[in-house]
């Protein structure tokens, strides 16, 4: 179940909702009255107004896909689900109202101060100030609600032995020390930003290296004298590492090589290496009694995480909520639904 909307798209929202004060002269013109548009939803009886809900919308794609036109497949998805936030802050600020939690109002004034600082050279703040308050603070406001109904609805006791050992049996795969390997490098360094010239010069020398690997030159000889990587001074030496930390390009390589063997020259962002593979350790399971520290703040974690989305949950089955579906776009059609049709 999703949860609110996040602090940086509430804030988002409420910078937008007052942007438009910032650009406009102290007073403008009177315009001809617009018919207002539908309610997006109706919650209880909150009224969630269509302009409230594409702002939302607008600051959620700001934030996950930064200024790109969000893939067509997830658009209605994601709709739905900026849809879904907006309907939880209602239900929950109504929670938190009806639990007595005040805001924090130190935090608040301090929050006013910054932005009285920080515009303080602004005429159009000096000018507008309260009017963009009266848009911002209920935001702020809201936030910190939020903020101090997480706090509790999240807060979880210390679980005993018995639910950590659950937990471990339950989720074994995060309790896995990854495989690794050790491997030996000749990089030739190669500037990323280099012509393909280069490039191409580089690949021509690390193939007369790879021939004379081949042929029973030392590796290590090798590297010392020709490497740019930093393991050059060892022979081209590293300590095992996670396969998951090696840069992509290298996996596959990596996973095609047995033990001593050495791959071909193969084009890395730096450069052009020749890799050796020196051992490999399996993944391996860790024991219940390493990793019961980590596997508390796990448990911790998913508590707290559960415990937020079953009062979501409640508080949805509990309310009288209307969304106006029509300003979603359709949800793409499944392969069942493309076949029917």
């Amino acid at each position: 179940m999703p949860s609110a909307l996040p602090v940086a798209i509430v804030m988002g929202l409420a910078l937008a909702a007052a942007a438009p004060l910032m650009a406009a002269p102290a007073a403008a013109a009177p315009v001809a009255a617009a018919r207002p548009a539908a309610p997006f939803a109706t919650v209880g009886d909150t009224v969630i107004s269509s302009a409230d809900y594409q702002r939302a919308l607008a600051v959620a794609m700001r934030k996950k896909y930064y200024h790109a036109k969000p893939p067509e497949a997830e658009y209605a998805q994601f709709q739905r689900e900026v849809g879904d936030d907006v309907v939880n802050r209602v239900l929950l600020l109504k929670e938190a109202r009806r639990r007595g939690i005040e805001p924090d109002r130190e935090r608040l004034a301090a929050t006013i101060s910054g932005y009285d600082a920080q515009y303080q050279g602004s005429a159009n703040w000096q000018a507008n100030r309260e009017k963009m308050l009266a848009a911002v603070v209920p935001q702020l406001e809201g936030d910190s609600l939020l903020e101090r109904l997480g706090k509790q609805v999240k807060a979880t006791p210390e679980p005993d032995a018995a639910t950590l050992r659950r937990y471990y049996d339950r989720h074994k795969d995060l309790f896995v020390e990854p495989e690794q390997v050790k491997l030996s490098v000749i990089l030739l360094k190669v500037d990323p930003s280099s012509a393909q010239a280069v490039w191409n010069s580089a690949h021509e020398e690390a193939k007369r290296l790879h021939q004379r690997l081949r042929s029973g030159a030392d590796f290590s000889e090798l590297a010392k004298l020709h490497s740019s990587d930093r393991s050059a001074a060892q022979g081209g030496q590293m300590d095992y590492t996670h396969r998951g930390m090696l840069p992509e390009a290298v996996h596959g390589v990596v996973d095609a090589l047995k033990p001593s063997e050495l791959s071909e020259p193969v084009q890395l962002l730096e450069g052009v290496a020749i890799l050796r593979l020196d051992g490999r350790r399996p993944a391996s399971q860790r024991d219940f009694d390493q990793v019961k520290e980590r596997a508390a703040a796990l448990w911790r974690r998913d508590e707290a995480e559960a415990r937020w989305s079953k009062l979501i949950g409640e508080l949805r089955r509990a309310a009288r909520i209307r969304i106006d579906e029509s300003q979603y776009a359709p949800l793409p059609a499944t392969p069942e639904k493309a076949r029917a049709g």
